[in-house]
């Protein structure tokens, strides 16, 4: 089969591989759509995975073309999404139903091959069935949508709330629209690019901000929940700095740099009693969670949209350069996917 292969950190080969055979427990999928997370691109372009060669992409749907021995929940021509991460099931987070926070863990396209690939084996628990109306692209979208869920789940958002989205990337994105659907009066959307801005206000933020002066300007008393999805130093001091008393932020974004709260917004922080909250991944029990089945039922019925964030819908050959450039950024992207069966 074709794959894309990441042999070290800007060194990404479209080559022949051997195609993967499933295992007692797993199915072979045909991956028809595999998108590009922020992770991919630091992943692929300087950081590299946990092991090398190996082939990335963990955004992914596709058809089951193989059971293996003991396989359920999914038959030969299924269309299913994967979630990305494979739980050990054992470990006592795992135990508690708390999935994203197992300890012994395998993961797409960082531990194990993933999606850029025209084949993947996928554990059975791993193979979720979307319902009808999902076509391919949007079901390779349900991780994100599904990790802005959770994030906000960790939160009390409720009808009223003023939120702020930090970061209009397909994870904020999905968050305005989450926000949109719990209620929220008003939802402000920062970046600091105008063309992720105008996408935000297509997916329905109130009010957007490019910059931290805009933000702070029409935060007045404070937002209820912030959503920070961007990942730096600078937008996490912001997120803390807009919240209401009382009012909570929800940390989606990883830094790759040290992390430092400004003095006035760690006073702020402790005197309006402010709280911050972790959101690592997506998943709750039963496995994959509710976030994943919020998340397929919400865009069957039309009222999470997803088709807005494409910018770039391309075949496997295009690969390494669309990732060389994102990692330059040199090109404006949101949702970047790869159909691995075409050039």
């Amino acid at each position: 089969m074709r794959a894309a292969v990441l042999h070290a950190p800007g060194d990404i080969r479209v080559e022949e591989v051997p195609r993967p055979d499933p295992g007692p427990g797993e199915a072979l999928v045909h991956v028809e759509a595999c998108g590009v997370c922020g992770s991919d691109i630091a992943r692929m372009t300087s950081a590299g995975a946990h092991r090398m060669p190996i082939i990335c992409g963990h955004e992914f749907s596709g058809r089951v073309v193989a059971l293996g021995r003991g396989v359920t929940g999914a038959a030969e021509g299924d269309l299913v999404s994967v979630p990305p991460l494979i739980p050990c099931f054992a470990c006592p987070p795992c135990q508690q139903g708390q999935f994203s926070l197992c300890l012994d863990y395998d993961y797409f396209g960082s531990r194990r091959d993933g999606a850029y690939a025209q084949y993947v084996a996928v554990p059975s628990a791993n193979l979720f069935t979307v319902p009808d109306g999902v076509p391919p692209a949007a079901a390779a979208m349900l991780d994100p949508a599904a990790i802005a869920l959770h994030a906000i789940w960790r939160t009390r958002l409720g009808i009223g709330h003023r939120v702020a989205v930090i970061g209009a990337g397909p994870i904020g994105l999905f968050a305005v629209q989450w926000a949109h659907l719990a209620g929220a009066a008003e939802i402000l959307a920062v970046d600091v690019d105008e063309n992720r801005a105008a996408l935000a206000r297509e997916a329905g933020a109130t009010h957007t901000a490019i910059t931290t002066e805009q933000a702070r300007d029409l935060a007045d008393d404070g937002y209820h929940v912030v959503i920070e999805s961007a990942g730096t130093p600078a937008t996490v001091d912001l997120a803390a700095s807009l919240c209401a008393r009382h009012g909570e932020a929800a940390f989606i974004g990883i830094p790759h740099a040290p992390v430092e709260l400004a003095k006035p917004t760690f006073n702020d922080f402790l005197r309006r009693e402010i709280s911050l909250h972790g959101a690592w991944n997506s998943f709750s029990a039963p496995f994959p969670g509710d976030e994943w089945r919020a998340a397929a039922d919400a865009i069957a019925a039309g009222s999470l949209r997803w088709k807005f964030m494409i910018t770039h819908d391309l075949g496997l050959g295009a690969l390494p350069e669309t990732i060389r450039r994102l990692g330059e950024r040199s090109i404006f992207s949101s949702k970047v996917l790869f159909r691995p069966d075409e050039d």
